[in-house]
C-alpha cells in the first residue's frame, strides 16, 4: 500500500457529464460528476424507469453508455423507446441481472456510464443470501462503489421504496452512494418533481420539474409561471415564496375554517407540518381573539409541494384569516415572514431572490416584518410588526 501527501495526488478536473436537459443537469449540480454512484428512487409507477431512459438517450450521444434493465426484458425496453421515440439511439442494453458479469463487462469495456434497473433486482452468484436481501444490497452496492472509484465509471441505479418513503434496504446505502434522488409527484397532478436529497457534487434540495405526456417526461422549465396561473384568488388562497436548493419557487396555500359540530375539532393538514398549523391557530386566537378553537380547520399546499419553512408563517396566517373572515386577500400578493409566540412578526433571512422572482411573474404586492430590509422595488411593500395588525386587511364583520 502506497501512502501519499496532498503533494504527491495527481489533480483531475474532469469535466461533468452533461445531459443537455436543464432541468436534470441542474439537480445533478451542474451535470453528473464522473466516477460518481448515485442512486434514484420513488413510488412504483411514478416514472423512474421512463426518465432514465431519457436521460441515459441523452447521455449516450456524447458518451459510452451502457443500460442494465433488470426488471423488463429487452423487447419491453425496446417497446418503451419507441413510445418515447428514441429511434436509432446508440445506447447499448442487456437484461442480465448478474451483477458479476455487470462488473466484469463494465471492468472490461470501460464505459463512461452504466445505469442499473433496479438494484433490488440484481444477483451476486456467490452470496449466501437471496437477491433483494439486506446483505446482498449492501454487498452489491459495495462492489459498484469499487467500480466507480476504481475505473472512474459512473454508476446509476434505481431503488424500490417502502411504504414510509424511504429507499428500502439498509440506511447504509444511502451512506454508501455519493448522490440520493426521489422521483416525487402528486396523483391529482402530471408534474413529476426531481429532488436531490444528498448530493456530495451538488446541492441538496435542488429541485427539477417534468411533465408526464404520452411521449414520456418533458422539462418544465417555468415552473413559477405554471404555479401562478394554477392559484386561485379565493377566500382561504395566500401565496407564499421559498427557496429550494438554489431555485425561488411561489407556491400557493389553503386553507378552511368552518365551524365545528364535533366535541374535538378536526385538523386536516396536507403538504404542511401539522404543529406548525396548530401553533400559528393558536397565536391568532390569543392575539386576535377569533375562536378557531371551535373551528375545524383544513390545510393544504397545492402542486403536491411539501413545506417545512418558518418563512411560510405569515402567509399561513392570511390564508387562516382569509378563510375565517371569507374575504380574498389582495391579488397577486405574496406573503414572506416568521410569527414567534409573542404573535410578532419577524423578517426571513433571504428576501431578495424571492420578490425578484415574484415581480417577474406579476406580483404587485408583498406582506413582511416591520423590520425587513429590501431593495427597491415597484411593487407595495405591506409591512406587520404583530399579528392583531393582519385584521387591517379585512372588514371588521365576518362574511358567512
Amino acid at each position: 500500500m502506497t501512502m501519499h501527501t496532498f503533494a504527491t495526488i495527481p489533480v483531475t478536473s474532469a469535466a461533468r457529464l452533461s445531459a443537455g436537459v436543464d432541468e436534470w443537469d441542474r439537480v445533478m449540480g451542474g451535470g453528473i460528476m464522473p466516477g460518481s454512484l448515485m442512486i434514484l428512487t420513488g413510488d412504483p409507477g411514478i416514472g423512474k424507469s421512463t426518465l432514465l431512459l431519457q436521460i441515459a438517450h441523452a447521455l449516450s450521444l456524447n458518451h459510452c453508455v451502457y443500460y442494465f434493465s433488470t426488471e423488463e426484458s429487452l423487447v419491453q425496453v425496446r417497446q418503451r423507446a419507441d413510445r418515447l421515440e428514441l429511434h436509432n439511439s446508440p445506447l447499448l442494453f442487456s437484461d442480465t441481472a448478474d451483477l458479476d458479469s455487470v462488473i466484469a463487462t463494465a471492468t472490461t469495456q470501460k464505459p463512461d456510464i452504466i445505469i442499473i434497473d433496479s438494484i433490488q433486482n440484481c444477483f451476486i452468484t456467490d452470496a449466501q443470501s437471496l437477491p433483494g436481501s439486506i446483505g446482498q444490497l449492501r454487498e452489491a452496492t459495495f462492489k459498484l462503489m469499487r467500480l466507480s472509484k476504481e475505473h472512474t465509471i459512473t454508476v446509476i441505479m434505481t431503488g424500490h421504496i417502502t411504504k414510509e418513503g424511504i429507499i428500502a434496504g439498509p440506511k447504509t446505502l444511502e451512506h454508501m452512494v455519493d448522490a440520493v434522488f426521489y422521483l416525487q409527484g402528486d396523483d391529482r397532478f402530471e408534474t413529476r418533481i426531481l429532488r436531490s436529497v444528498k448530493n456530495r457534487f451538488g446541492t441538496i434540495n435542488e429541485l427539477g420539474f417534468f411533465d408526464m405526456t404520452t411521449k414520456g417526461l418533458t422539462e418544465v422549465s417555468n415552473i413559477n409561471e405554471l404555479l401562478i396561473n394554477q392559484a386561485t384568488h379565493t377566500p382561504g388562497s395566500a401565496l407564499v415564496s421559498i427557496i429550494e436548493g438554489s431555485r425561488p419557487l411561489i407556491i400557493e396555500v389553503q386553507a378552511l375554517t368552518i365551524f365545528s359540530k364535533l366535541a374535538m375539532p378536526q385538523r386536516v393538514i396536507s403538504g404542511l407540518d401539522h404543529k406548525q398549523v396548530v401553533l400559528i391557530a393558536a397565536i391568532l386566537e390569543k392575539y386576535i381573539r377569533i375562536k378557531l378553537s371551535v373551528h375545524d380547520i383544513f390545510a393544504k399546499v397545492s402542486g403536491g409541494f411539501k413545506l417545512a419553512n418558518n418563512g411560510t408563517d405569515l402567509g399561513i396566517a392570511l390564508a387562516l384569516l382569509s378563510s375565517y373572515f371569507q374575504q380574498p386577500l389582495p391579488p397577486h400578493s405574496i406573503a414572506f415572514g416568521d410569527i414567534h409566540l409573542t404573535g410578532q412578526i419577524r423578517p426571513i433571512s433571504i428576501i431578495v431572490p424571492l420578490m425578484r422572482e415574484g415581480e417577474k411573474f406579476g406580483i404587485t404586492t408583498f406582506f413582511m416584518a416591520k423590520g425587513q430590509k429590501i431593495e427597491k422595488t415597484s411593487a407595495q411593500c405591506i409591512k406587520f410588526g404583530h399579528v392583531y395588525e393582519l385584521l387591517s386587511l379585512f372588514s371588521e364583520e365576518k362574511s358567512e
